[in-house]
């Protein structure tokens, strides 16, 4: 199964932050002057609406250039944005597909896991944690997380096919341990083809 960045933004698509001219980064002082209890008031509250543009922003960049598969250069972007907006399920999901992409199964496995920590009714990110178990080598893992994904979504064709995919290596790992062909057979890899997989054994 190759796995393939896709952007799974479950929010409405943001705006960039070209279209809010009245950010306070943007405003030119006119006037010199010292600044009442009430402005320096105001300025505090705008605080957290310039950081969460300011991490969309981050977002919005890192988004393009996964889809140009400049995948480590994205992957700077989202991290620039989670240090303003940590609890964001969405980057640690978009995250973890682009580690997947790069080859780290145990970072995009920490990732995903995030992900479903803060949303844990949203279907993709379940189908990203059950991607990164089984590349990490853990399909009985991945199962489990398939079996979640439906259960939110029993209409998920995405999680329909990966689970099929897991369940083919569950049962040849299976044929494999009673065939006696690799006894010390303890991990998956995905591949490039949905119908194969390969197993490292001991020693390899």
């Amino acid at each position: 199964m190759k796995l393939t960045w896709h952007n799974n933004n479950k929010t409405s698509k943001k705006r960039s932050l070209a279209h809010y001219p009245n950010l306070p980064f943007d405003q030119q002082e006119q006037h010199h002057h010292h600044k009442t209890d009430e402005e320096k008031g105001n300025n505090h509250n705008q605080e957290p609406f310039v950081t969460k543009r300011l991490a969309e922003s981050f977002q919005a960049q890192g988004n393009k250039l996964a889809e140009d598969r400049k995948y480590r250069e994205a992957l700077g972007k989202w991290e620039a944005a989670l240090n303003l907006m940590p609890e964001s399920a969405v980057l640690h999901e978009q995250k973890a597909q682009v580690l997947l992409e790069i080859g780290d199964a145990w970072n995009a496995l920490k990732a995903a896991i995030r992900a479903t920590e803060l949303e844990p009714s949203w279907v993709e990110a379940w189908i990203t944690l059950g991607r990164a178990q089984l590349n990490f080598g853990e399909p009985d893992s991945a199962m489990e997380s398939f079996d979640k994904a439906l259960a939110i979504k029993p209409d998920s064709e995405e999680a329909r096919d990966d689970r099929q995919t897991v369940l083919h290596l569950v049962k040849r790992r299976k044929q494999l341990h009673l065939s006696g062909s690799s006894t010390s057979m303890n991990r998956f890899v995905v591949g490039d083809k949905t119908e194969t997989s390969q197993s490292y054994t001991e020693g390899e």
